[in-house]
């Protein structure tokens, strides 16, 4: 095939169904110009093209798969109900359908309906927050790393921030707690060691320059063997006593005891609050089961600091996140979620459910399909996700894959270019879907997906 025989960018253009793509055309023209200079590029070395016929249905395809929106919905078979990756706390499809439909129109964000004057944002999820954490005051931004900048900056800008070495954790990406003091303004003081600190060492380390004392959460790992912590009770005594602010990064967070639904345990903030912190941060979008916001609670007159700082305005949540968090903190009817949460309840879901799921899904697969890939239902072990509960694992069941002419990484491929794409992983050479955190609703196509691999 020669140069000249390579389609026009107008010839490919009047091959595209323009009623059914919603792109802006620019991006369509330079997607169309980049694919026909590679063949150039790749005729000029001598390599053999495609026809035009094929070229022409090459680009038309990638139009179509561009044409396909990026934030899909995807089956998560990797066990991980807080996948970072794939969103992490999943919304209840009703919830989300009810609070499109509020927001989607005008809403009364900042509008007061009884006395017809400008309301306040806040006023949507403070009332809430308070009354599940005992707080004095609440406030929400658009997550938990602003959450703790906004404190930091606000209690202790170009000022001491006291802290254990114990506890200056990488959050995530690279994502510091020293880099989160030095962006907030404050001068970082570490005191103790990496895997003991005293209170002696608080005591010692508190000065005149002394802004804030802040205790963060080790969520995503913990030290174990010859260790020594400062509570947060006790922490607050040294605060009292030194009239400096303690604030409380918790990370996940959680508003109930975790325990008593037979997941491992985390610090909850009543209990955080009770013990005197100040200031408590946490997440919204991991153990709370929410979109992704940073809740601040404590103390009153902290929180109006942090509600007048210029920076919250660039870091308050807009319309939906609120609408969201709202109806995810009602879900908390009787101080733990109900069944509107999806989050606790895939993560509770017990595995004898899980199981009967996963013999339903086998039985239902032509016996043809569970032998060409190797199906079997086995028991497995997952992790919460994002650095919640990261000790302990969570009891699941799995489907495990053992295809004798398909390799692992070709059937996970396979898998995530369905029309319903589904997430697994590899483990022991073995493909893998978790049903840990498949919805119920989800079966079918995954189902549909298998049978899909298989031809």
């Amino acid at each position: 095939m020669h140069l000249r025989d390579i389609p026009s960018v107008s010839a490919v253009l009047d091959r595209i169904d323009w009623r059914s793509v919603q792109l802006p055309r620019q991006m369509v023209v330079e997607t169309i110009r980049a694919q026909l200079a590679s063949l150039r590029s790749s005729a000029r070395n001598g390599r053999q093209l495609p026809t035009k016929k094929e070229i022409t249905l090459k680009i038309v395809a990638e139009i179509d798969r561009l044409n396909r929106p990026g934030l899909s919905r995807v089956i998560n078979g990797t066990g991980i109900v807080l996948h970072t990756g794939l969103g992490r706390a999943p919304i209840s499809p009703k919830l989300a359908t009810d609070v499109a439909r509020e927001v989607s129109t005008y809403t009364a964000l900042e509008f007061d309906l009884e006395t017809g004057k400008r309301g306040e944002r806040l006023d949507h999820i403070s009332a809430l927050l308070t009354s599940l954490t005992g707080a004095e005051a609440a406030l929400a931004v658009n997550n938990n790393a602003a959450a703790l900048i906004l404190a930091l900056n606000t209690v202790a800008d170009k000022k001491e921030v006291v802290i254990s070495r114990g506890q200056l954790v990488e959050i995530g990406g690279t994502f510091r707690i020293p880099d989160v003091i030095e962006k907030s303004g404050a001068v970082m003081r570490e005191v103790g060691t990496t895997n003991r600190t005293h209170l002696k060492d608080y005591e010692k380390g508190v000065n005149s320059e002394t802004a804030a004392i802040l205790y963060a959460h080790t969520s995503n790992y913990r030290v174990e063997g010859f260790t020594k912590e400062v509570s947060v009770a006790e922490l607050a005594t040294v605060s009292k006593k030194r009239r400096t602010p303690l604030i409380v990064d918790l990370g996940s967070g959680a508003l109930f005891d975790l325990g008593k639904f037979s997941l491992p345990s985390e610090p909850v903030v009543r209990d955080v609050i009770n013990s005197g912190a100040g200031v408590v941060t946490f997440s919204g979008d991991k153990l709370l089961g929410g979109p992704q916001a940073g809740l601040v609670c404590g103390k009153k007159t902290l929180i109006s600091k942090l509600h007048k700082n210029p920076i919250y305005r660039a870091l308050r949540c807009d319309k939906i996140t609120l609408a969201l968090l709202e109806w995810t903190l009602r879900s908390y009817t009787d101080g733990s979620p109900n069944s509107t949460n999806l989050t606790h309840k895939l993560l509770t879901t017990p595995r004898t459910v899980l199981r009967r799921r996963g013999q339903k899904l086998l039985a239902s697969l032509p016996k043809t399909t569970v032998r060409k890939l190797g199906i079997t239902v086995v028991d497995s072990m997952v992790e919460a996700g994002s650095g919640s509960l990261p000790v302990e694992s969570i009891e699941s069941i799995a489907l495990r894959f053992n295809a004798k002419n398909v390799k692992p990484t070709e059937l996970a491929k396979r898998f995530r270019t369905q029309d319903s794409p589904v997430v697994g992983y590899i483990k022991g050479n073995r493909f893998t879907i978790d049903l840990k955190a498949v919805l119920p609703a989800q079966m079918k196509d995954l189902s549909g997906a298998i049978q899909g691999v298989a031809k």
